[in-house]
């Protein structure tokens, strides 16, 4: 039987859970967590997703996360290769992590607010903390709701405050919030008006009329869906294309340049780094475009190049500054 087809739009908001393989607890050890959530910060900036929620236990996750530019495929591709990759080299291991393809509910705009609830109690549910305790539980964004200053440009709670009561995105607002998780978390009825039970059921979560809405959608749109996913790579390496050229033009160099330098040129390390910087480019893609060999030797030369960079080659890569009239 074929996979169905993702549904992607502008805007689509979605409830994403995978397992470790065989429900292993892959995410057991504070590093696999850190791995996790640092390939979600890569993500999430490089394609201009919002993170309304997430949660790391010992053995899967739950994100509910919005794509303003309809890219979630894109995204879960790179999010979760990137963490295979740093998990297997920091266990020395290779082969699948997680259990499977990953899990995506599409979450209707008003259900938004109690999927946020039902993945911040998580932890609690499990037994694993407490809600006093959830407050500085680092594996969640519910701390990052009293740490305004430090969150990332990606994570927004508003969702969780304006389900909770209209709740203000202020000290006062936060502790209303934690009365609230407390409350929510000690009364079942409340959680059963909320759904929790049907959270990670089915492809979609919200009203009758969202689900004939997207039916409708599925039902007209599948062959140019065909043709979106089947036009999805080329369109990718054009975008990768236009941004090499771009920035092969800010270091003076032509595309002849690419066939005669060496491999290891110190300024085509610097033009892989600043593209695996801003976007989901492949390390094969760049070996064979840039002239810079197997994918591993990309990959190898590139991870070196970042932590020891050339100043003056990032510098000459930035786009020219503006200037205001």
């Amino acid at each position: 039987m074929p996979r169905p087809l993702r549904i992607e739009f502008k805007g689509g908001i979605y409830h994403v859970i995978n397992r470790g393989k065989h429900r292993s607890n892959v995410f057991a050890a504070e590093g696999a967590k850190d791995a996790l959530l640092t390939s979600l910060d890569e993500t999430a900036t490089k394609l201009g997703w919002r993170i309304h929620a997430w949660v790391v236990m010992s053995n899967h996750f739950h994100v509910a996360l919005q794509t303003p530019r309809g890219n979630l495929v894109e995204g879960m591709k790179h999010w979760q290769a990137t963490f295979a990759l740093r998990f297997n080299r920091m266990r020395q291991e290779r082969g699948p992590i997680f259990q499977g393809r990953y899990k995506s509910l599409l979450v209707d705009p008003s259900s938004l607010g109690s999927l946020c609830q039902y993945i911040h109690l998580n932890p609690v549910r499990a037994g694993i903390c407490s809600v006093v305790e959830l407050k500085q539980w680092p594996w969640s964004s519910c701390r990052e709701i009293s740490r305004k200053s430090q969150r990332k440009p990606w994570a927004t709670p508003s969702a969780a405050l304006h389900h909770a009561g209209q709740i203000d995105d202020t000290p006062a607002g936060h502790r209303r919030y934690w009365r609230y998780l407390d409350w929510l978390n000690e009364n079942e009825a409340a959680q059963r008006e909320l759904k929790f039970s049907e959270m990670s059921k089915g492809w979609v979560l919200g009203t009758a009329k969202y689900k004939r809405k997207l039916l409708e959608h599925k039902a007209g749109d599948r062959k140019s869906r065909v043709d979106k996913a089947s036009g999805l790579q080329s369109a990718q390496e054009a975008a990768w294309q236009t941004l090499s050229k771009k920035l092969l033009r800010r270091l003076k160099r032509s595309p002849r340049d690419l066939v005669d330098a060496p491999k290891s040129a110190d300024w085509k390390l610097a033009i892989a780094a600043v593209m695996k910087q801003q976007t989901t480019v492949s390390n094969r893609w760049l070996g064979a475009t840039l002239n810079m060999g197997s994918l591993h030797e990309v990959s190898r030369r590139v991870s070196g190049w970042i932590r020891q960079p050339d100043k003056d080659l990032l510098r000459r890569l930035q786009p020219p500054p503006t200037h205001k009239i």
